[in-house]
């Protein structure tokens, strides 16, 4: 791609064609050849390609997208909002900035293998700790029973796992290999982690209290496998199932809004689809692609080979590993399985089991395949061709292959969707979070410590499509970015608040600041665009826009500077917009006016009137208190009761009574700055730094007690005369100083070069004694009773601290 900066001239116009008038020459600019983000292209990385594609749209600037949604089974986990969150950022750039007609669709898969599992098993365990007849001793014993059977399943995992590595490693395959390395280092988490659940067992039952709720809780997961294998086929009410996919679809969508993802334009069920999903394979089977088997309908690799591509996301995969193929197939696995023509031919329908949900069909009873259901709720929807697919790195295969495949061959069509998008792994501690693991953090858990917004920047400051590392180092420098942003804002708002710029003598020139705060602003925009552009590059212009805050803060503290006030407040106009486009600022997603009372000019101007009205309330009050707590600061006598209570009074009102109005307030050197926020982040931004405060108290307090244990140690190690502290059973002799000169157990002397490192720690001792006879003005006794009453002080005020953090 050409990087020149600058572009052709055209040919000349002399003449208006519609006039015929006669005008002076003109040359048209053109775009830089071999440019496409100087031509205002958009490109996207396309997993069908491997590479950045030129978006284009097959209709005008219409963009049907998919986005493949939750298995709702459990707490959804910020590994899940990697993709839908990263999703939303692209969708809101496609929509709000690039001013794409999008009509984006995400499914609920409320049928599934792990929905099945988990609720039966849930409900199988549930009835266990209600079944009171089975007492503590008994649920003991059943509680060893199941995790005997879970650490045997654990271990002959591991063992397979291994032997896959051993295969790949001797075959050459190096791409294989790499993948089964890593089910194998993931396995071995597990493994770990199973030893943290027995732990927990076995503090269950050593329990004096002989708690039976206690006891099921901590052995669930393992009591659940097993009464799952011996009973999991009673369980055949398909209320169940559903009230299980309700609860964590409902909770998901509450996430999402938590998050401030904006809702799809269209939400569809799985269960909802089950005749279109039966017709769907039908028209397979019809074409000779899919075949009947037991039950069950497959997909033949070899039928659709013959005139389609397979794997195309993967293509440089030739076979399915064992490990993929109990993904493809599900948690409950495939009972016909054995009757599939060709191992890797996949599943469409799934003859039921007793104990699985089922609905009747032309196959029998029996539910959906895994991969089916986007294929057929996607195209009922958007039609027999995608602009967009988007879903989570670890869906390319077999979940996206397969849809692809399955698509193709019911539209006998070669490309069933453009662009495929697929957001990269979210790692904690260098490890993809996954719940199998147990290394994951729910997403309710991150609200609960960041904000929404926060979470969102830390998701726009690292690249949507390559691996996301979560950490505390990370989300630091977030809330740090998050802080440059509303301090910047903040300034401008001071700036610009009540301002007549006809009777100020602001911004009524342009000096070499100001041309270069401008050439700076107009180079962001740029970058900004390009970065965009540039496959939703929110790193580059993040960066790009946080430069231009540190600019303008340089540019403020210049001396005798008059600011370009209008300038300034443009830059913040044009941040504030590009991090709405974002969601980072949050408008208003519903419809409607703003105000609810501003269903006309009249009442749009009296909402206008009455926030003019709340800004100079805010400022008498903050200029009243600012006034009283400047002369309390100034007074002479800081140590007056009546004036701590004035100041004490002062940061009260800052710190509690006015966050919940939504007031800011920062006292500076200069004067106190204010501006007007949302009651609820401003709370919860008070509230995290308070609770970083007290961790810092309790560190400093961990310090010093950590330093006063070191001191009695070392003084109490003085105690001992540098004589005796080597008369132990590890000798037999010494000289008359005190040094060793034979080892027990040894033949000969202890050697001079030893003897001698052995004397130095004698002196080493003597120096100890002496210091300490010093310190103790004799009396080593008391100066030690002295530190151990210092250190029961500092040990007693860390408990109050971590019991009130």
């Amino acid at each position: 791609m050409s990087t020149s900066g600058r572009g052709e001239f055209g040919e000349a116009f002399a003449t208006d064609s519609g006039t015929g008038t006669q005008r002076h020459p003109w040359m048209a600019p053109l775009p830089v050849e071999g440019d496409p983000l100087a031509e205002g292209k958009l490109l996207v990385n396309n997993s069908l390609t491997g590479r950045k594609d030129v978006f284009v749209p097959l209709k005008g600037r219409t963009v049907k997208w998919y986005t493949c949604g939750p298995t709702v089974y459990d707490s959804a986990h910020v590994g899940h909002a990697r993709s839908y969150l990263s999703f939303d950022i692209l969708r809101r750039i496609m929509t709000d900035y690039f001013g794409y007609n999008v009509l984006y669709q995400v499914n609920i898969t409320d049928i599934d293998d792990k929905i099945i599992l988990r609720a039966r098993q849930n409900k199988l365990v549930d009835d266990l700790k209600a079944d009171k007849s089975v007492d503590f001793g008994a649920l003991s014993a059943l509680a060893d029973e199941a995790a005997q059977a879970s650490k045997e399943d654990l271990f002959a995992k591991r063992e397979k796992l291994e032997q896959e590595v051993a295969e790949f490693e001797s075959a050459g395959k190096k791409r294989d290999l790499e993948e089964a390395k890593e089910q194998l280092n993931m396995h071995l988490q597990k493994i770990e982690g199973f030893d943290k659940e027995l732990a927990a067992i076995e503090a269950a039952k050593a329990s004096e209290t002989k708690d039976r709720e206690a006891l099921v809780e901590a052995a669930r997961g393992v009591l659940s496998k097993k009464l799952d294998k011996e009973k999991g086929a009673s369980i055949t009410d398909h209320d169940i199932f559903n009230a299980h996919a309700r609860r964590y679809e409902r909770e998901f969508m509450e996430d999402m809004a938590a998050l401030g993802i904006r809702e799809p334009d269209v939400l569809t069920r799985v269960t909802e689809y089950i005749p279109q999903i039966i017709d769907f394979i039908k028209r397979i089977v019809d074409k000779g692609i899919g075949y009947e088997a037991e039950g069950s309908v497959y997909l033949s690799l070899d039928e659709f080979r013959k005139e389609h591509n397979y794997r195309k996301l993967v293509p440089a995969k030739e076979d399915t590993s064992d490990a993929q193929l109990e993904e493809s197939e599900g948690a409950l696995g495939d009972a016909n399985a054995q009757a599939k023509r060709n191992r890797n031919d996949f599943a469409l329908w799934k003859a039921s089991k007793p104990g699985e949900p089922a609905w009747d069909s032309p196959w029998g009873q029996g539910r959906p395949g895994w991969h089916i259901e986007c294929s057929v709720i996607a195209s009922d929807i958007l039609g027999e061709h995608l602009d967009f697919h988007a879903g989570g790195e670890d869906l390319k295969f077999p979940h996206h292959d397969n849809e692809l495949a399955q698509s193709e061959a019911c539209f006998g069509c070669q490309q069933w969707c453009s662009y495929f998008l697929h957001a990269g792994h979210l790692n904690i501690k260098g490890l993809k979070m996954s719940k199998s693991l147990k290394n994951f953090i729910t997403i309710r858990e991150a609200l609960a410590t960041h904000t929404a917004r926060q979470l969102r920047i830390l998701f726009l400051l690292q690249p949507w499509d390559s691996p996301m590392a979560y950490s505390d180092q990370k989300m630091d420098d977030a809330v740090k970015k998050e802080r440059a942003f509303r301090s910047f804002f903040l300034e401008v708002e001071n700036l610009t608040r009540g301002k007549n710029y006809l009777d100020e003598e602001v911004g009524w020139r342009m000096g070499a600041t100001d041309h270069a705060l401008a050439d700076a602003f107009l180079a962001t925009q740029e970058t900004v665009h390009r970065s965009l552009l540039d496959n939703f590059n929110t790193v580059e212009a993040m960066r790009a826009m946080i430069d231009l805050v540190s600019e303008c803060n340089k540019y403020l503290k210049l001396a005798d500077l008059q600011p370009a006030v209008l300038l300034l407040g443009r830059i913040a106009v044009y941040v504030t917009q590009i991090l709405k486009v974002f969601g980072v600022i949050q408008g208003n997603d519903g419809f409607g006016f703003s105000g609810a009372a501003a269903t006309d000019a009249g009442a749009a101007e009296g909402a206008s009137s009455s926030q003019q009205s709340g800004e100079k309330f805010a400022e008498v009050l903050v200029s009243f208190r600012e006034t009283v707590r400047n002369a309390a600061l100034s007074a002479e006598n800081k140590s007056d009761p009546a004036l701590r209570a004035i100041l004490q009074a002062c940061d009260q009102i800052r710190d509690e009574t006015l966050v919940d109005m939504g007031l800011r307030l920062e006292d500076r050197p200069e004067g106190t700055k204010w501006n007007l926020e949302d009651p609820e982040s401003l709370r919860r931004e008070v509230d995290q730094k308070r609770a970083k405060e007290a961790q810092e108290r309790v560190d400093k307090a961990k310090g010093k007690v950590d330093t006063k244990e070191k001191e009695l140690t070392k003084w109490t190690t003085a105690l001992t005369p540098a004589e005796e502290l080597l008369r132990t059973s590890e000798y037999t002799a010494w000289d008359d100083q005190g040094v060793p000169t034979q080892a027990a157990g040894a033949e000969g002397p202890i050697p001079d070069s030893q003897r001698k490192k052995l004397k130095k720690l004698m002196d080493k001792q003597r120096k100890l004694n002496a210091d300490l006879a010093k310190k103790s003005n004799g009396d080593p006794d008391a100066y030690l009773a002295a530190i151990r009453a210092d250190l029961e002080k500092l040990q007693a005020d860390l408990a109050k601290l971590e019991a009130a953090n």
